[in-house]
């Protein structure tokens, strides 16, 4: 089941900062303590949120597989390495790092 933030994050169509909106969790029960009227929608409803559950799960979904992927990425030294090898017109690490970069997209897919 996806978070209040996720549903959130949904139902804004973006992420938020806790100056924005505060989130308070009571005996596993996430709730809304504080909506900015500077947001521009309405503190929605739970019913609303409870409609997004779908989107929300997705996003969640696709967040553990980002994280994933940054786990088993080559760290960016290693890519500019690559990139500045493949410019001088040796290619073989680059190609070495997409085929891996591709591998890992694969291994975890968003949705």
């Amino acid at each position: 089941m996806a978070s209040l933030k996720d549903k959130i994050e949904v139902y804004l169509g973006r992420s938020f900062t806790p100056r924005e909106i505060e989130l308070v969790s009571v005996d596993g029960k996430s709730t809304i303590t504080y909506w900015s009227d500077t947001i521009e929608k309405s503190k929605p409803t739970e019913e609303q949120l409870n409609a997004l559950d779908s989107q929300a799960d997705t996003l969640q979904n696709n967040k553990a597989s980002i994280d994933a992927r940054l786990n088993e990425y080559p760290s960016i030294g290693d890519m500019i390495d690559a990139i500045c090898k493949k410019e001088a017109g040796d290619s073989t690490e680059f190609d070495s790092l997409e085929t891996k970069r591709q591998e890992i997209k694969s291994k975890y897919p968003k949705e």
